[in-house]
């Protein structure tokens, strides 16, 4: 599997101590809980937000919608789903990198027993990966904030395309959560279907910025993190305190934490140990070192 580089910022090659620290890592623990960011994704072709010089917010002014904005205005809906819509079939053909599927093969050898993603790009889905708890929600599914229904964001972009049959072919930089800039004309043009069933407002299955993690979901979190023997941090700054709150459950409970991600995290002060390297260039190696054993 090819790697893009494009988005993922400079990193210092890997040691063999780090390899040899890895390895030694996996194989002391079996049932690894597994926190992923968006350090996974970048090597897939998306760019994240934070990372220096490649992240969207060092390449532009950029910033994401905020739940409350997408609530109460229905041009910010009307915006959202325009551009949305128009990065849609290119955010939903990447595929995954090899560090996915180095993932699925430590679940299928019974180390990972849970991956907590905070990606919402379906690529450990894609991968294969079965036990994949998605923090901040996925953008291939469409929920009514009425009636709560939900269904396939495929099927609501053929919604979309009979509803605006003029489309645009994107040509700028595809955004984490999969929309790109497109024209004013075209957004104030731009029609949003509502809820099939009621008729409410239809949002990304997605936690947006300002919104908050549902309960039910952080006490799953909780639960894997308790029954798990360790953590692997991989590709993520742990920013948001929703990811946080997993390194400081962990550290409570005495659970080994290892970090693997380019530049500084926020539990840079709660952890074990730490590679500051690509993913890629580290956990392909080792888990096919594991499974020649």
């Amino acid at each position: 599997m090819l790697c893009n580089i494009t988005y993922v910022p400079k990193f210092n090659p890997v040691a063999k101590q780090d390899i040899d620290a890895f390895r030694s890592f996996l194989l002391r623990h079996e049932k690894i809980a597994i926190i992923t960011g968006a350090g996974i994704s970048t090597e897939s072709g998306i760019p994240d937000y934070r990372s220096e010089g490649v992240g969207l917010y060092a390449r532009s002014n950029h910033k994401p919608i905020q739940y409350q904005e997408f609530l109460k205005s229905e041009y910010a809906r009307q915006r959202y789903w325009a551009r949305n819509f128009t990065g849609w079939p290119r955010f939903s053909q990447i595929q995954p990198n090899s560090v996915h599927y180095s993932l699925k093969n430590l679940e299928m050898l019974g180390k990972a027993s849970t991956i907590i993603t905070q990606n919402v790009d379906n690529l450990h889905y894609k991968a294969g990966s079965k036990n994949v708890l998605e923090l901040h929600g996925t953008a291939h599914r469409v929920m009514c904030l009425s009636c709560k229904d939900y269904f396939s964001r495929h099927d609501f972009q053929n919604i979309l395309s009979k509803t605006n049959p003029n489309t645009l072919t994107p040509t700028a930089v595809i955004r984490p959560d999969g929309d790109v800039e497109i024209t004013d004309d075209f957004v104030k043009d731009f029609k949003v279907p509502g809820c099939h069933k009621c008729g409410g407002i239809l949002k990304p299955d997605v936690i947006f910025f300002g919104d908050n993690v549902p309960k039910q979901q952080v006490e799953s979190v909780k639960k894997e993190i308790t029954s798990s023997n360790a953590l692997l941090v991989l590709g993520t700054s742990l920013s948001t305190f929703s990811a946080y709150r997993i390194i400081l459950q962990a550290k409570e409970e005495n659970k080994e934490i290892f970090v693997i991600n380019i530049g500084p995290t926020r539990a840079d002060g709660e952890i074990n140990f730490k590679i500051s390297t690509k993913c890629g260039d580290i956990i392909p190696k080792v888990t096919n070192d594991l499974i020649k054993l």
